[in-house]
């Protein structure tokens, strides 16, 4: 299993990391759930199974015709895009929005990026309000 040019070693890798990293964030014993759920896309149903398991109001996903609202509604559940998301999370609290993106940005050392390139790499991957919202705030 390779996908852009990860390794399985090395998706394997990354996900140790997260789980490590964040350790509540791993959702157990929702498999028994998959079956039983209806999704335009079968491969999603894992998401909404994890997404039930946990009672999350939330999933964060560039595929919303997938996910649809009137389904989901009935879990007590919405999906929304990353870069609303991101905007909802920065009108929250512009200061440490903005100090969580400058620290961002001195985290990008290979190779190193300054605010505008990063800000343009959110833009190129769909993260056009926030990088803008950013933008506009620094």
């Amino acid at each position: 299993m390779e996908r852009k040019g990860i390794t399985r070693e090395e998706a394997l890798k990354r996900v140790q990391k997260m789980n490590q990293a964040f350790p509540d964030a791993l959702v157990l014993n929702y498999e028994l759930l998959i079956d039983s759920l209806t999704l335009p896309d079968i491969d999603d149903r894992h998401v909404l199974a994890a997404a039930i398991k946990t009672n999350a109001d939330l999933i964060i996903t560039n595929n919303l015709k997938d996910f649809p609202t009137e389904y989901l509604s009935s879990f007590g559940i919405k999906a929304k895009a990353p870069d609303d998301f991101l905007t909802d999370i920065i009108d929250l609290n512009h200061d440490i929005s903005v100090q969580a993106f400058k620290k961002m940005v001195l985290g990008k050392k290979n190779p190193p990026h300054n605010e505008y390139e990063v800000l343009d790499i959110l833009r190129n991957n769909g993260l056009i309000d926030t990088a803008n919202y950013l933008h506009a705030l620094i």
